[in-house]
């Protein structure tokens, strides 16, 4: 598995970050929503993990506009709390499961666990912009009815970039996304990359896949 943890809480992020770790896990931890946020639309991730009470956005916020966005990844909250209204107003905007603090470790693995194993029945989500299409859980690209093989990351910029359609995408916003770079210095690493993707993109194809927008980034248009 590969988890995403939005949790201020660094007592609370850290254990898990480390438990995580101890399960032999991949997991990325981040201390606000709107971080959180837009790992959760420009990463996959198996499961988020997601505290209620965050600062710059609430987690009931992140996870309305996630699923809204169409990203089915699963969602356990993490809530101090744990009201009633609390709970229902979670599983209603699209959480799969909830936990309430303090709780055991072991608890929360087998909790994810079964998260994961529900997810498995849900169907592979996709990605579809203009003539693109593509399905997250398979990893396949497709442009009409033509199939297009990609590195990882060629994956994760088209990815991003499909996410953000009709959106403008800087060079930083990929850097920081990707690469988890301060975008200085890498402009050169960028754009090479972009043109390898550009050209498995486009070839077979009149018009370009990928607008570069001068002096600012580049677009994928609707």
């Amino acid at each position: 598995m590969r988890l995403l943890i939005v949790e201020d809480d660094p007592v609370v992020g850290k254990a898990l970050r480390q438990g995580f770790a101890e399960a032999n896990l991949e997991c990325q931890w981040v201390r606000d929503g709107e971080r959180g946020l837009e790992l959760a639309k420009s990463q996959k991730f198996d499961v988020i993990v997601l505290d209620l009470l965050l600062p710059r956005r609430s987690g009931l916020e992140v996870l309305k506009e996630m699923r809204s966005a169409g990203i089915l990844t699963p969602v356990l909250l993490l809530t101090a709390l744990g009201t009633v209204e609390e709970r229902v107003a979670g599983l209603t905007a699209g959480a799969d499961d909830y936990i309430v603090k303090p709780f055991a470790f072991p608890e929360l693995m087998a909790r994810l666990q079964a998260v994961c194993r529900r997810s498995v029945t849900r169907p592979s989500p996709t990605l579809e912009v203009g003539d693109l299409c593509l399905n997250l859980a398979s990893r396949r690209l497709t442009r009409g009815n033509k199939e297009i093989n990609l590195s990882p990351t060629e994956f994760s910029l088209i990815e991003f970039l499909m996410r953000h359609a009709g959106q403008v995408v800087t060079r930083k916003m990929l850097c920081e996304a990707i690469w988890y770079a301060d975008w200085e210095g890498m402009t050169n690493v960028v754009e090479v990359n972009i043109n390898r993707l550009r050209s498995k993109l486009d070839r077979g194809f009149e018009k370009s896949a990928i607008e570069t927008i001068r002096g600012r980034g580049y677009v994928i248009r609707p």
